[in-house]
Protein backbone atom coordinates (compact mmCIF):
# COMPACT_ATOMS: atom_id res chain seq x y z
CA UNK A 1 0.00 0.00 0.00
CA UNK A 2 1.28 3.44 -0.88
CA UNK A 3 2.54 5.59 1.97
CA UNK A 4 2.55 9.37 2.18
CA UNK A 5 3.86 11.68 4.89
CA UNK A 6 4.67 15.28 5.65
CA UNK A 7 8.32 16.02 5.01
CA UNK A 8 10.92 17.59 7.26
CA UNK A 9 12.85 20.65 6.10
CA UNK A 10 16.25 18.97 5.91
CA UNK A 11 18.29 19.63 2.78
CA UNK A 12 20.30 16.41 3.03
CA UNK A 13 20.20 13.71 0.33
CA UNK A 14 16.87 14.06 -1.51
CA UNK A 15 16.67 10.25 -1.85
CA UNK A 16 16.22 9.72 1.91
CA UNK A 17 12.84 9.36 3.65
CA UNK A 18 12.70 12.88 5.13
CA UNK A 19 10.14 12.14 7.84
CA UNK A 20 9.20 14.77 10.37
CA UNK A 21 10.03 13.90 13.98
CA UNK A 22 7.76 12.28 14.99
CA UNK A 23 6.58 10.98 11.58
CA UNK A 24 3.30 12.48 10.35
CA UNK A 25 1.55 10.22 7.82
CA UNK A 26 -1.40 11.21 5.63
CA UNK A 27 -3.97 8.76 4.27
CA UNK A 28 -5.08 8.64 0.63
CA UNK A 29 -8.44 10.32 1.31
CA UNK A 30 -6.76 13.30 2.98
CA UNK A 31 -4.02 13.36 0.34
CA UNK A 32 -6.72 13.82 -2.30
CA UNK A 33 -8.59 16.38 -0.18
CA UNK A 34 -5.49 18.53 0.42
CA UNK A 35 -3.78 18.16 -2.99
CA UNK A 36 -6.11 16.64 -5.59
CA UNK A 37 -3.64 13.78 -6.14
CA UNK A 38 -5.42 10.55 -7.10
CA UNK A 39 -4.14 7.04 -6.45
CA UNK A 40 -4.91 3.73 -8.16
CA UNK A 41 -3.53 0.31 -7.24
CA UNK A 42 -2.67 -1.69 -10.38
CA UNK A 43 -1.41 -5.26 -10.41
CA UNK A 44 2.01 -5.04 -12.12
CA UNK A 45 1.86 -8.75 -12.99
CA UNK A 46 -1.56 -8.72 -14.73
CA UNK A 47 -2.18 -5.12 -15.85
CA UNK A 48 -1.77 -6.02 -19.52
CA UNK A 49 -4.63 -8.53 -19.42
CA UNK A 50 -6.90 -7.84 -16.41
CA UNK A 51 -8.67 -4.80 -17.91
CA UNK A 52 -8.26 -2.57 -14.83
CA UNK A 53 -5.77 -0.17 -16.41
CA UNK A 54 -7.64 -0.24 -19.73
CA UNK A 55 -10.82 0.90 -17.96
CA UNK A 56 -9.01 3.76 -16.20
CA UNK A 57 -7.47 4.85 -19.51
CA UNK A 58 -10.87 4.72 -21.24
CA UNK A 59 -12.68 6.68 -18.52
CA UNK A 60 -9.99 9.36 -18.29
CA UNK A 61 -9.25 9.65 -22.01
CA UNK A 62 -5.61 8.55 -21.94
CA UNK A 63 -4.72 7.79 -25.54
CA UNK A 64 -0.92 7.92 -25.53
CA UNK A 65 1.59 6.13 -23.33
CA UNK A 66 5.28 5.46 -23.16
CA UNK A 67 7.75 3.94 -20.75
CA UNK A 68 10.61 5.53 -18.87
CA UNK A 69 13.42 3.93 -16.89
CA UNK A 70 15.29 6.09 -14.39
CA UNK A 71 18.68 4.66 -13.47
CA UNK A 72 22.33 5.48 -14.04
CA UNK A 73 22.52 2.74 -16.66
CA UNK A 74 19.41 3.76 -18.63
CA UNK A 75 19.10 7.54 -18.41
CA UNK A 76 21.44 9.81 -20.33
CA UNK A 77 22.77 12.71 -18.22
CA UNK A 78 21.50 10.89 -15.12
CA UNK A 79 22.64 13.38 -12.46
CA UNK A 80 21.39 16.35 -14.49
CA UNK A 81 17.99 14.68 -15.07
CA UNK A 82 17.55 13.91 -11.36
CA UNK A 83 18.25 17.54 -10.50
CA UNK A 84 15.73 18.64 -13.14
CA UNK A 85 13.05 16.23 -11.83
CA UNK A 86 13.65 17.48 -8.26
CA UNK A 87 13.24 21.17 -9.09
CA UNK A 88 9.81 22.32 -7.92
CA UNK A 89 7.59 22.71 -10.98
CA UNK A 90 4.16 22.23 -12.49
CA UNK A 91 2.71 21.07 -15.80
CA UNK A 92 -0.22 22.34 -17.86
CA UNK A 93 -1.60 18.78 -18.07
CA UNK A 94 -2.09 16.02 -15.53
CA UNK A 95 1.01 13.98 -14.73
CA UNK A 96 0.13 10.28 -14.74
CA UNK A 97 2.64 7.63 -13.70
CA UNK A 98 2.29 3.89 -13.19
CA UNK A 99 5.30 2.33 -11.49
CA UNK A 100 6.18 -1.03 -13.04
CA UNK A 101 9.37 -1.74 -11.10
CA UNK A 102 11.64 -0.06 -8.59
CA UNK A 103 10.70 2.79 -6.29
CA UNK A 104 10.89 6.52 -5.75
CA UNK A 105 9.13 9.57 -4.34
CA UNK A 106 6.74 12.18 -5.66
CA UNK A 107 6.67 15.28 -3.47
CA UNK A 108 3.59 17.51 -3.73
CA UNK A 109 2.55 20.75 -2.04
CA UNK A 110 -0.59 20.66 0.11
CA UNK A 111 -3.13 23.45 0.62
CA UNK A 112 -0.82 25.06 3.22
CA UNK A 113 2.24 24.84 0.95
CA UNK A 114 3.78 22.01 3.00
CA UNK A 115 5.61 19.18 1.25
CA UNK A 116 3.99 15.75 1.28
CA UNK A 117 6.20 12.86 0.17
CA UNK A 118 4.47 9.97 -1.64
CA UNK A 119 6.44 6.75 -1.82
CA UNK A 120 5.73 4.78 -4.99
CA UNK A 121 6.55 1.15 -5.77
CA UNK A 122 5.49 -1.35 -8.43
CA UNK A 123 1.72 -1.18 -8.97
CA UNK A 124 1.25 2.37 -7.72
CA UNK A 125 -0.41 4.75 -10.17
CA UNK A 126 -0.57 8.46 -9.36
CA UNK A 127 -2.45 11.22 -11.12
CA UNK A 128 -1.11 14.66 -10.24
CA UNK A 129 -3.52 17.42 -11.28
CA UNK A 130 -2.54 20.10 -13.74
CA UNK A 131 -1.12 23.12 -11.93
CA UNK A 132 0.10 21.38 -8.75
CA UNK A 133 3.62 22.20 -7.61
CA UNK A 134 5.56 18.96 -7.30
CA UNK A 135 8.89 17.22 -7.83
CA UNK A 136 10.23 13.68 -8.22
CA UNK A 137 13.26 11.79 -6.99
CA UNK A 138 14.46 8.25 -6.86
CA UNK A 139 15.07 6.65 -3.47
CA UNK A 140 18.42 5.16 -2.44
CA UNK A 141 17.90 2.14 -4.72
CA UNK A 142 18.36 4.52 -7.70
CA UNK A 143 15.97 2.66 -10.00
CA UNK A 144 12.41 3.14 -11.22
CA UNK A 145 10.59 1.95 -14.34
CA UNK A 146 7.26 3.60 -15.09
CA UNK A 147 4.60 4.13 -17.72
CA UNK A 148 3.56 7.69 -18.53
CA UNK A 149 0.06 8.41 -19.82
CA UNK A 150 -1.26 11.40 -21.73
CA UNK A 151 -4.52 12.68 -23.18
CA UNK A 152 -3.66 13.07 -26.86
CA UNK A 153 -0.13 13.84 -27.98
CA UNK A 154 2.32 14.09 -25.09
CA UNK A 155 2.98 17.56 -23.77
CA UNK A 156 5.62 17.32 -21.12
CA UNK A 157 7.00 20.71 -20.30
CA UNK A 158 7.92 21.67 -16.76
CA UNK A 159 7.44 25.23 -15.53
CA UNK A 160 9.57 25.91 -12.47
CA UNK A 161 8.09 27.76 -9.52
CA UNK A 162 7.07 30.55 -9.27
CA UNK A 163 4.50 30.54 -12.08
CA UNK A 164 1.37 31.43 -10.11
CA UNK A 165 0.07 33.57 -12.99
CA UNK A 166 -0.35 30.58 -15.34
CA UNK A 167 -3.96 29.61 -16.09
CA UNK A 168 -3.44 25.99 -15.04
CA UNK A 169 -2.11 27.15 -11.65
CA UNK A 170 -5.00 29.56 -11.12
CA UNK A 171 -7.51 26.81 -12.00
CA UNK A 172 -5.77 24.37 -9.65
CA UNK A 173 -5.85 26.88 -6.76
CA UNK A 174 -9.57 27.50 -7.40
CA UNK A 175 -10.27 23.74 -7.20
CA UNK A 176 -8.09 23.46 -4.09
CA UNK A 177 -9.95 26.29 -2.36
CA UNK A 178 -13.36 24.85 -3.36
CA UNK A 179 -12.30 21.39 -2.22
CA UNK A 180 -11.56 18.36 -4.35
CA UNK A 181 -14.41 15.88 -4.71
CA UNK A 182 -14.43 12.40 -6.19
CA UNK A 183 -16.21 12.28 -9.53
Amino acid sequence: MVQAWYMDNETTDQRLLHHRNPPEYINLKDLFKHTGVEYFKINPETYLTDGVLDEIKRKRGYTYEDELTCSKACLQNYEEKLKMFYAEHLHTDEEIRLVLDGSGYFDVRDDNDNWIRIEVVAGDMLVLPSGIYHRFTLDTKNYLKAKRFFIGEPVWQAFNRPVDDMDCRKQYVEKLEAGFHEE
